[in-house]
Parts: structure tokens; sequence; C-alpha cells
């Protein structure tokens, strides 16, 4: 159990390592072992509200005006303005619970939506109600679906990752439309 939460914290704190990889695997234990499922779904949401709290607290540390330096310096480069930082952050003030809990069940922004949750100083128990609801929930399914598979847990993995690249590209196709509008908006400015 304490092997689960350490690797669910670290992958918390380092997005590129798979969730579901571990979340499944330990669900297959629970059919080969005496690992009980509630358990180890306790043992993943604790690791990862651990690694949870360490971003939210990094967001919440980090000063807004070396984020705003920073895209400043990096404007060109990161397509973003100091009001788009002040607009990210008014939207995750009026938001943010629902944006947390969604963004529970994306493939590496379940991570890294803490950082903007500490850095909009979203109130710590809201953070961590909504973070611990999304989390529970994610762990316990792919836990439970791991358990499901038995022998076969390695094909929930792949299943998963299938729905990572689905949103990943989703994702790229938003953002991708996104600096096509600002580029044409810049050039009838210009024009």
């Amino acid at each position: 159990y304490v092997g689960i939460a350490f690797l669910i914290l670290l992958e918390n704190v380092f997005p590129p390592i798979p969730s579901e990889l571990i979340l499944t695997f330990s669900g297959f234990l629970t059919t080969i072992s005496n690992t009980n499922m509630w358990l180890a779904s306790l043992s993943a949401t604790v690791g990862s509200m651990a690694g949870a709290i360490l971003l939210y607290a990094t967001g919440r540390i980090l000063p807004q005006r070396k984020i705003l330096l920073f895209v400043e310096k990096n404007k060109r480069i990161l397509h973003l303005k100091e009001t788009d930082l002040k607009r990210s952050s008014d939207w995750m003030v009026r938001r943010g619970g629902s944006a947390v809990f969604l963004c529970r069940f994306i493939p590496v922004v379940r991570s890294l939506i803490s950082i903007p949750a500490g850095a909009s100083r979203m109130k710590m128990w809201k953070f961590l109600l909504y973070s611990l609801l999304g989390t529970a929930i994610w762990n316990t399914i792919l836990i439970y679906l791991g358990a499901l598979a038995g022998d076969n847990w390695q094909k929930i993995t792949d299943y998963m990752n299938t729905y990572a690249y689905v949103i990943v590209a989703a994702a790229a196709v938003v953002f991708l439309l996104f600096i096509i509008r600002r580029f044409y908006k810049k050039k009838r400015r210009k024009s």
C-alpha cells in the first residue's frame, strides 16, 4: 500500500509516469494476492492527494510577478500576454472547483491543474474537496477495472492509452485553432 501511494505521488509530481499502468496493475494484484481493492484505492488516493498538495503549494508560493515576468519575456514563443494570465486566473476563481474535479480525469492535466489552482488562490478546502472527489473516483475505477481484467490488466492500460491519445489530440486541435484565431485577429488589426 505504501508502494502504491508512493508511485501515485510520483505520478502526480512527474506527469509522464502513467497512473493508468500503476492503478490497473494494483487492481490486478488484488486478484493474485491478499491486497484489498479498497485499501489499494485509499492508498492511491492518499498518494495522489499528497502530490496534488505539493503542486498546489508550488502554484501558491511562486510569486505572480515572476510568472508574469516569464510570460513577458517569452510572449512570442508562448503566445501569451499578461491579460491572458489574468483571465485564466479569473476563470479558475469562477469555475475552480468544477475545473479541478473534471481535470482529474484528463491525463497529464490531472496533475498540472493543481498549479493554477494554487496560483489563483483557490481556497485550500475547496481544492482538497474537488481533488479528493475526482481522484478517488479515478483511482477506484481503474483499480476495479484492473481487478476485473485479471491477467488481462494490461489491456485496460492499452485502452487508457488510447483515451489519453484522443484527449491529447483534441487538446492539440483546440490549441491549434486558438493560435490560428489569434493569428487572424492580429492580421485584421494590422490591416
